[in-house]
């Protein structure tokens, strides 16, 4: 439906209009009833009141404390957990203690897109479809309560169709001040909400809440996005809704970013806005008194931005990733000269991994988890043989020749008849994790998924010879460098400076020895394309995930390079579903060794 603005201020203030009688009477939180000395005459003490906003960002199809790409518990180094179901809890303890109606819930952004919960109802089971099933994440987010949630970047990875039906299905807004209709330039989500508190001093507190969206969109879901909505910049669109919130009335102003808080962006200058804008934001925009950051998976418990203008502080708080922190904005308020003012606001966050996953959230979804675990055990296909990366850190090994021929099979193709069809395709890939295999027989999806642990989506960048030279020297530093004679221990050869796995490229489409017993920066020998030294000016297409396209790692030029392609499949799906369309993968028709450690021309292994 396009919203025009009658029907939008409609919906918003009957929004608004409902929220503070669910639950809990409306006690201010205890213990603010101390004076300030605010001059207000006669010896009375001034109305007070206090309320809490609870928020979440990149939750990523996270409900269950569950990996689905290894099919056991959620865990990592620093055991945190994951998941809805462990935020219901913590949103319970915080409503008990504030009372619910002094507690708004809100989120940041990229909630249906990043594991195969929320990629099955997406693709294989889609919300879309004729009497369809309702989004997994709708029914966690409407169960908890949720007032209002942004749209991120990874919302329209699926398509709009899907995000629209996903839309209908949550009984909370999804705004989006800065999406608008590329026709009208009108938005084209709600921009914003507005909330009322009921306090036991009469007038009740106006709370606006206005969503921003990333403009990198419009880059990395051109397929989705093209001539149908565009992005403007998250300060310019600030600007023009928070002095109209202020005008109709709102004491306070929170601001829903998914937009992280670093001023840069990760693009080049293919961004025209800045995509990490939400420092910008509090510094440049007057009148937000707090902002829940999303999209750059950093944890920030709080962080104050002065704003240039006024000189006012704004907190900012990011939660981190998949539900593993739950953010507490507490905002203390003063009744002075007729109206609601911030006396006070801070932040903190909360570890998911304190407390037990909600059963009513848990029962919840109970069968859409198992449809999910059933269908990540299914079998895609067979392997002539078994394939691990078990030495992957130090040989050209089958398994990661596998992801580089499905990387450039993929760019070849999304090229094919454009000007950059006729350019040898090259491909890069990390050895992610030493125990993924693909076991000799059947295949699951498990399994091919397993290869690529990360989210990681798929670019093509032009680079020239003599650049990928550079780019291959930058990637040997992984190796602790071993005079000729010495005897190599493969437990200390690696990870030197402390390089992780995933900062060591192998390419693919080239060959090249890698010389340990040279120092950093001379260790490229033999460097060859067709069985011919490489001529230094000529072009090349790489295909390389988004993460180190965009400076990840920092290696060199990749970053700056002309992008030719991108798109917003993760690199794991189409790994999948290139298997699935081969039904069976046989190491011998596209392993080769194109890369090896040598010392003074003997290879070591």
């Amino acid at each position: 439906m396009p919203l025009n603005r009658r029907t939008f201020l409609g919906t918003s203030a009957a929004a608004g209009a409902g929220v503070a009688i669910a639950g809990g009477s409306a006690v201010p939180a205890a213990a603010h009833g101390h004076g300030h000395g605010h001059g207000h005459g006669h010896g009375r003490p001034p109305k007070r009141y206090s309320f809490t906003v609870m928020g979440t960002t990149d939750l990523h199809g996270n409900v269950f404390n569950w990996d689905y790409f290894t099919d056991k518990e959620f865990d990592d180094k620093d055991h945190n957990d994951v998941g809805l179901a462990k935020i219901s809890t913590l949103v319970n303890q915080v409503r008990r203690e504030k009372g619910r109606a002094n507690t708004l819930m809100i989120d940041a952004g990229d909630t249906i897109q990043g594991t195969q919960l929320s990629y099955y109802y997406a693709k294989i089971d889609p919300i879309t479809a004729k009497r369809g099933p309702v989004h997994p994440m709708a029914q966690a987010m409407n169960a908890i309560g949720y007032d209002a949630a942004a749209l991120g970047n990874h919302e329209f990875n699926y398509g709009i169709p899907v995000l629209r039906k996903f839309e209908e299905q949550c009984d909370f807004p999804l705004l989006g001040a800065n999406a608008l209709d590329a026709k009208t330039l009108r938005p084209a989500f709600a921009p914003y909400v507005i909330k009322k508190m009921r306090t036991p001093h009469g007038p009740d507190v106006k709370v606006a809440i206005l969503g921003l969206t990333n403009p990198g969109i419009a880059i990395w879901d051109k397929a989705n996005v093209s001539g149908k909505m565009v992005f403007p910049g998250l300060e310019e669109q600030a600007a023009k809704f928070v002095p109209r919130l202020r005008s109709m009335g709102a004491d306070v102003v929170i601001v829903s970013a998914h937009s992280g808080n670093s001023g840069t962006s990760s693009y080049g200058d293919q961004i025209p806005y800045v995509e990490n804008a939400a420092g910008l934001v509090a510094e440049q925009v007057p009148g937000i008194d707090a902002i829940l950051v999303g999209h750059a998976h950093l944890e920030i418990p709080e962080y104050f931005v002065e704003n240039k203008q006024t000189g006012k502080k704004v907190v900012l708080s990011e939660p981190l990733k998949w539900g593993q922190r739950l953010t507490l904005f507490d905002f203390d308020l003063v009744w002075e000269k007729g109206r609601w003012v911030v006396e006070r606001a801070g932040s903190q966050v909360l570890n998911s991994n304190t407390v037990a996953e909600d059963p009513k959230i848990t029962r919840l979804l109970a069968d859409e988890h198992k449809k999910v675990v059933a269908y990540v055990n299914q079998v895609i296909g067979t392997s002539t043989a078994a394939m691990t990366t078990a030495e992957a850190a130090w040989k050209d090994e089958p398994i990661i020749d596998l992801i580089n021929v499905v990387q450039a099979e993929t760019v070849k193709a999304a090229l094919a008849g454009g000007a950059y069809a006729s350019l040898p395709v090259l491909s890069q890939a990390s050895c992610f994790s030493r125990t993924a295999q693909i076991p000799a027989g059947d295949v699951t999806i498990k399994d091919a998924a397993g290869l690529y642990p990360f989210e990681n989506t798929l670019e093509a960048r032009l680079l020239t010879g003599a650049q990928l030279k550079d780019y291959l020297e930058f990637s040997a530093r992984y190796y602790v460098q071993t005079a000729a004679g010495v005897p190599v221990d493969t437990a200390k050869l690696t990870n030197a400076d402390n390089t992780p796995d995933y900062n060591y490229d192998a390419v693919s489409g080239l060959t090249y020895e890698i010389d340990i017993a040279k120092p950093n920066g001379s260790r490229i020998v033999n460097l060859a394309f067709e069985g011919k030294p490489i001529d230094g000016a000529a072009e090349f297409v790489l295909a390389v995930n988004n993460y180190r396209a965009s400076g990840g790692g920092n290696f060199p030029h990749v970053a700056g390079a002309k992008q030719l392609w991108a798109n917003s499949e993760e690199i794991r799906n189409t790994i999948i579903a290139w298997v699935q369309a081969k039904g069976s993968v046989d190491g011998a028709q596209f392993a080769s060794v194109d890369w090896r450690l040598t010392r003074e021309g003997t290879p070591v292994f």
